[in-house]
This record gives C-alpha cells, sequence and structure tokens, in this order.
C-alpha cells in the first residue's frame, strides 16, 4: 500500500469524527434550546456534565488501548467495531421523543452521555494511532496534516449541507429535519471509519511494559505534557466560543435573508456558509501547517498563529451590520479559519513529540493515554466553551425558542452574542500564548530525542 493511500486513510478518520463533532459543536446547543425545548440553564449544564465525564473518561479509553493486542494492531481494531456505534449513538442524539419537559431532560442526558463515550471509544484509539504509523517526527507532520485537511473536509460537507437537509427533510425548525439530516451525516460517517480500517496500518510495536500507576506517574510529572495540555484547551475553547456563537448570531444579529451581493448576483448569507467556508479556509491552513512548522519551529508557529487570532478576534467587533460588513465578516471568518486550520495539525504533532518525549525519558509506551490527553482537553474546551456561552446569554436575558425574533432580544443579550465572537476568543489566545511560552519541546530538542529513541528501540 503506498504512503499517499495511508495518508488519506488515515485523514477519513478524523473526517468523519469531525462531521459529528462540528455538528455538535456548533449546532447542539442550538438544537437543545431551541428545537428540542430545553432552557438555556439546562442545556448549558448538559454540556458541561456530559464533556467532563467524556474528558475522564479518555484516560480509561487510552489505558485501555495501550495495553490491546490484536493482528490488526493496538489501536485499529476499534474502528471497526466502534463504527456501528458510533452512527447509532449520533442519530439518538437528534432524536427528539414527544414527552413531558423532565423525560426529554433524562433522555437528552442519556443519549449525549452514550454519544460522547462511543465517540471517545473510537477517537481515541484513532488519534493515538499517529504515534505507532511512523517514528519520524516530520513525518507525524504530515499524517497530522492530512488529518486535519480531511477533517475539515468532512466539517464543511456537514455544515454547509445541514441546514439545506433539515430543510428537505423536514423543515429546520422542526424535530423531524434535524433527525433525518443526522441519519444522512452518520451513515457516511460509517462508511469513512471502515476506510479508514482498511487504509492504515500500524508500523511500530510498542508494548507497555510498566504498571497503569507508573504510567499516570510518568504522565503527571511530564512537563511538556501539562504546558500542552493547557494550550490546546484555550485553542479548542477558542473554536468552541465562536462556534457554539455561530447560530445564535445568525438568528438575532444578522437580519433574516440577508444576501451577499456580487453584482447581478446574490447568495443568502446564513449561519451554515458562514461556518462552512470556515472549514474550506481550515483546509487551506492545514496545507500551511507543514512548511511553516518547518521553517519556524512548531512552537514559534503556535505563538505567532495565536498572535494573530488575538488581532482578528478584536477587530470583528467592530464590523458593522451592513452589505459591506457581511462581506468584511466572511473575510475575517477567512483568515481566521485559516489559523485555526494552521493550528489543529501543528498540535496533534506536538503531542506525538510529547509521547516520543515519554517513551525517551519515562522508558513507557503510553502513546493512547498521551493521546487520550488531547481528547480531554478537547472535551474540557468544548464542555467549558459551550456551556459558558449559553450561561452567559442566559445571564444578559436571551430569550431562546423564538430563532426569526430578532426584535424581542435585550441590548444586553446582543451585546453578549458580539463578544462572544470577539473579545472572548481573543483573551482565550492571548492566554495560549502566555502558556505555550514555556513549552519545552524544540526543534533541536525533538532532533536530540529522536536520535535516543532509536538506539533505545533497537536494543528492547
Amino acid at each position: 500500500m503506498s504512503k499517499l493511500l495511508r495518508h488519506i486513510g488515515y485523514g477519513f478518520g478524523d473526517m468523519s469524527s469531525s462531521m459529528f463533532w462540528k455538528v455538535f459543536s456548533y449546532y447542539l446547543p442550538f438544537f437543545y434550546s431551541n428545537i428540542f425545548g430545553l432552557s438555556l440553564k439546562d442545556a448549558g449544564i448538559i454540556l458541561l456534565v456530559t464533556r467532563i465525564w467524556d474528558a475522564v473518561s479518555d484516560p480509561m479509553m487510552g489505558i485501555i488501548a495501550d495495553r490491546t493486542q490484536t493482528r490488526w494492531g493496538k489501536y485499529r481494531p476499534y474502528l471497526l467495531f466502534v463504527a456501528p456505534l458510533f452512527s447509532i449513538a449520533g442519530i439518538l442524539l437528534f432524536t427528539t421523543p414527544d414527552w413531558g419537559y423532565t423525560a426529554k431532560l433524562v433522555w437528552a442526558y442519556a443519549t449525549y452521555i452514550l454519544m460522547m463515550t462511543v465517540y471517545t471509544g473510537i477517537n481515541v484509539p484513532y488519534g493515538a494511532m499517529l504515534g505507532v504509523m511512523t517514528a519520524d517526527s516530520q513525518e507525524k507532520t504530515v499524517y497530522s496534516s492530512f488529518r486535519m485537511f480531511f477533517a475539515y473536509g468532512g466539517s464543511f460537507l456537514a455544515l454547509f449541507l445541514w441546514e439545506p437537509l433539515c430543510n428537505a427533510l423536514g423543515g429546520y425548525n422542526t424535530p423531524q429535519g434535524w433527525f433525518w439530516a443526522m441519519v444522512v451525516i452518520a451513515a457516511a460517517c460509517f462508511v469513512l471509519f471502515i476506510c479508514c480500517f482498511l487504509l492504515t496500518k500500524e508500523e511500530l510495536k510498542t508494548v507497555s511494559t510498566v504498571s497503569i500507576g507508573s504510567d499516570f506517574k510518568a504522565l503527571l510529572s511530564n512537563k511538556p505534557w501539562w504546558i500542552l495540555i493547557g494550550a490546546a484547551l484555550c485553542f479548542n475553547l477558542f473554536c468552541t466560543v465562536r462556534g457554539a456563537t455561530v447560530a445564535y448570531y445568525f438568528a438575532d444579529i444578522i437580519p433574516a435573508g440577508a444576501q451577499l451581493a456580487i453584482g447581478r448576483w446574490s447568495f443568502l448569507f446564513y449561519a451554515g456558509l458562514f461556518l462552512a467556508i470556515g472549514e474550506v479556509s481550515n483546509m487551506i491552513g492545514v496545507a500551511l501547517c507543514v512548511p511553516l512548522a518547518a521553517r519556524w519551529g512548531k512552537k514559534t508557529t503556535f505563538i505567532a498563529v495565536n498572535i494573530a487570532l488575538c488581532v482578528l478576534s478584536v477587530l470583528f467587533f467592530f464590523i458593522p451590520v451592513s452589505q459591506t460588513g457581511f462581506w468584511l465578516m466572511l473575510l475575517a471568518q477567512v483568515l481566521i479559519s485559516m489559523l485555526t486550520g494552521v493550528m489543529s495539525p501543528l498540535v496533534w504533532s506536538m503531542y506525538a513529540d510529547v509521547s516520543d518525549y515519554a517513551e525517551q525519558k519515562y522508558k513507557t509506551a503510553s502513546t493512547g493515554l498521551i493521546f487520550s490527553s488531547s481528547s480531554m482537553a478537547q472535551k474540557f474546551g468544548g464542555a467549558i466553551g459551550g456551556s459558558a456561552a449559553l450561561w452567559l446569554l442566559a445571564a444578559c436575558g436571551y430569550i431562546s425558542n423564538q430563532p426569526s425574533a430578532i426584535s424581542t432580544q435585550p441590548d444586553s443579550a446582543l451585546l453578549c452574542l458580539r463578544c462572544l465572537m470577539s473579545f472572548i476568543p481573543a483573551a482565550v489566545s492571548i492566554i495560549a500564548v502566555l502558556v505555550v511560552s514555556f513549552y519545552p519541546l524544540t526543534t533541536a530538542k525533538m532532533a536530540e530525542i529522536d536520535a535516543q529513541l532509536k538506539i533505545q528501540r533497537q536494543n528492547d
């Protein structure tokens, strides 16, 4: 099997995961409050509680995966056997039973916890595969870039098609429309994970020879891991706060039926278009990641990107709601998304470096545990970002269940929406810069670690 085909096959896995994850991150809060019928407070609590459980379960899955041994490898079998459960859980999540409020609230908790548990069961092993598909640090960045390129491609399809699918299959403002749209997305996700299983291979044979307690002890004393956890948490918080706000922003800030005009032509300016163009821009950013990281180093690239994200986010606040403003919003979205596109593969590649650092220093092959921590940071960022956005809106007097009633929202709620798209993400970016400035795994340090690991693995 060619190396390119393996790169593509690995990308299919996150293409599937991201189709679900972006719909959950960007549309699930809106679904719960405006379609399913929950209050903003209850919806925020669900997002927080379920994702905290999900984050806690990640290290458990990492430990299990690290100690799995099959003829397909450690991590690949989970892609095959968990894929059908992954799709079924997604469909159940967007099912709206005709029950009373309390019963529906219980259903929401049960289905979201199920979905996130299954997501962990397939995504943690998938992420850990990066650490055993090649021993070369730069090649890991290439794999990671293919992964994120396909991830954003999947996200683009899911977000661009979501509202049209809902409208075609029952209506955007109806539970039936959301249910059948998810059925379509879930079927595609199942096929993609099966393709990922078939087209990939684990090249490195790593064996954990220490106890679970020793693995955790090594992890907790791993300074680069702690720093990267903080940086990744900030990055995912940045993305989730903006992403979870977009549906509300377009419902209450952007006038209904707003158009983007190009000469005699005009196009509807809606949330799905805004998000989908962001995903295409993410793909451009992914393509830029490898040359930028090779030239500047991963740490410097991370810092530069976050400074630029801060500046662009602040500028977004001052864009007017007008025909010109719509184009400026779209331009800002393109630039911000290109930068977050650079960040995504960069962070995953840095986790692979942290895994090599741990193997070299602590003599423990805990790739699954370390990569599960990255998923944990992603989910904590999603939990905090999504919940905080809903609670801030509730505190500012946002009126839910009225997606098209722009005139009913108080000025305080509208100001909150604008800040959630600008100043709040900007502050998170600055924190990320401060955290990663202490990251010790520079390009020179990783070259030293790679050389030592090569000798260590030959002697094992």
